[in-house]
């Protein structure tokens, strides 16, 4: 009976580990995706180029693909240092969550400020070249979320030198409806 109890946890085990490596093979597929398809997609701050949601992606899936692969194999081979090492490699990610988590409350406005100044320095960056990927993305952002700019549309009045914004900005969306009245734009 012992024996069979051991299996059950074993099979568990690899379950859990198998799941965690085939979500970080999705991650990282994903992540492959959108390098390839968009290139810098999402990547709205200026100052952190390279912090992309693609390379998010990549990074993040392949440490979940290596942590599941360490618990895999350390249930397979029943190995305690491997499913030691698999716990502990866990438990600091979940400590570096929660870390993060309690850093970003205590620090919510300093964040918030920087994110904006950030984000408003990103808006010049839309629309030139090279820059394809925050140009769908701030599109896609105002389109769906119904808002303009970072704080409001007079955002976008500092990068045009004029009181116009992009055409994603619109209520109803026509060829040039950015150079109309703000009453036609998202606030």
């Amino acid at each position: 009976i012992h024996i069979w109890d051991c299996l059950d946890t074993i099979t568990e085990f690899l379950c859990f580990s198998l799941f965690f490596q085939l979500g970080g093979c999705g991650i990282l597929g994903v992540g492959i995706w959108l390098a390839v398809t968009q290139g810098n997609f999402a990547t709205l701050s200026s100052s952190f180029p390279s912090l992309s949601a693609a390379n998010l992606l990549i990074v993040t899936g392949t440490f979940v693909m290596i942590i599941g692969f360490v618990g895999c194999i350390g249930a397979i081979k029943e190995n305690k240092c491997l499913l030691l090492s698999f716990f502990i490699m866990l438990l600091i990610i979940f400590l570096l969550e929660l870390t993060v988590v309690i850093l970003f409350f205590v620090y919510t406005d300093k964040i918030d400020k920087y994110a904006q100044r950030d984000l408003k320095k990103g808006l010049h960056l839309y629309g030139t070249d090279g820059n394809i990927g925050l140009t769908n993305a701030w599109s896609i952002i105002q389109t769906d979320f119904r808002c303009c700019g970072v704080s409001n549309y007079t955002d976008w009045f500092e990068v045009y030198n004029t009181t116009r914004v992009p055409d994603s900005c619109c209520l109803e969306f026509s060829e040039n409806c950015g150079l109309h009245s703000p009453g036609t734009w998202w606030k």
